[in-house]
């Protein structure tokens, strides 16, 4: 995939940043680092990071999207009430993307696993 400098800008700030951000928040951070990217420029370039397989998204409960460099799998618990997202440090579908690969010819960039409910707060009020 032959990257726009503005990808270039995006991939680099993401990949230092070591963590998930939104297309708002990112687009700030670089107006502030003076990149001179537009929040539109911002989108499209994150959509075609994400189609090259560079760039994951995770959508929240809430809809808003996190992006991050695609360089591990992520797997949360994430509360319908309060937001809370939680990270799980094991991958229960490790052995299933490398049998998709496998029998479907399928390059997998990366997956993401994700688990709604409540967190120990909202479904115990009293413990917080």
């Amino acid at each position: 995939m032959r990257r726009t400098r503005s990808q270039e800008k995006i991939l680099s700030f993401l990949d230092r940043l070591n963590r998930e951000i939104s297309a708002q928040e990112l687009y700030l951070e670089l107006r502030t680092a003076r990149q001179g990217l537009g929040l539109a420029t911002v989108y499209r370039s994150l959509e075609a990071l994400k189609l090259g397989g560079l760039v994951q998204v995770r959508t929240l409960a809430n809809g808003e999207s996190l992006y991050s460099c695609a360089k591990k799998d992520q797997h949360h618990v994430t509360c319908v009430n309060c937001g809370r997202s939680l990270p799980l440090d094991c991958c229960p579908v490790r052995e299933l993307e490398r049998q998709l690969q496998e029998s479907h010819n399928f390059k997998v960039y990366y997956h993401t696993l994700e688990f709604f409910g409540l967190c120990d707060r909202c479904h115990n009020p009293s413990l917080g």
